[in-house]
């Protein structure tokens, strides 16, 4: 029974793993089409949401069947229930990519408004920050998933950074607000894909440790 048991966590961690490769490969190839200007690569993120709406439904009912057949206990059932709140941080962040997407669609038909510098600066730190909670939690290292949660603030001051960048552009040129609205929903969701990277991590350590440590990052 036990390795059942061993074994159907094994295969939830390992969906919850490839999930989070598709949602950070989606965050990277919408970077890429906001660059490039590409109209197919912003295809490929939006039609890539429904996979990762799907591993989502296929995870939580991996965990409900394992909770309500095995009674796992103590580090097994902290485990679980990281893994359910880590796989709707995931889908979100799924989300904000396929909204990135949807707003360089409409970028795509204008002139570029500026030269694009901050924004994949941006984005290389949030997929960062996802790749490293998902390795936090598969090697069960909850300083790794501290240094993910103390990264936020560098994603945060570099958010503000961009906003105020662009609310100068709208005031000096009326022409360049719907331009400048587009590259700051690109840059929100970019930012809260960090927030969702800041959640895994803060799971994590409850995983590992046992400790809520929400609302708590001060003192992580």
């Amino acid at each position: 029974m036990e390795r059942l048991l061993d074994h159907d966590l094994d295969r939830v961690r390992q969906q919850l793993l490839r999930m989070g490769g598709m949602v950070e490969s989606m965050v990277a190839m919408a970077t890429r089409a906001l660059l490039e200007r590409s109209v197919a690569l912003c295809e490929t993120v939006i039609a890539g949401d429904s996979d990762v709406d799907r591993l989502e439904i296929e995870i939580d009912e991996g965990c409900h069947s394992i909770l309500g057949r095995k009674q796992p206990t103590a580090v097994d059932l902290r485990f679980l229930v990281a893994v359910m709140k880590i796989n709707s941080d995931l889908e979100r962040i799924g989300d904000s990519a396929v909204n990135i997407a949807q707003s360089v669609e409409q970028l795509n038909d204008q002139p570029s408004l500026k030269p694009y510098i901050d924004l994949p600066h941006m984005s290389q730190l949030v997929q960062t920050m996802v790749r490293q909670s998902l390795d936090a939690f598969v090697r069960r290292d909850g300083e790794l998933a501290r240094a993910v949660c103390r990264s936020d603030d560098a994603v945060d001051g570099l958010y503000k950074q961009i906003f105020r960048e662009l609310l100068t552009y709208m005031i000096e040129d009326p022409k360049s607000v719907t331009r400048a609205l587009h590259l700051l929903l690109i840059a929100r969701n970019l930012e809260r894909i960090a927030d969702h990277a800041t959640n895994v991590a803060e799971d994590v350590i409850y995983y590992v440790e046992g400790r809520d440590v929400r609302h708590s990052l001060g003192k992580l």
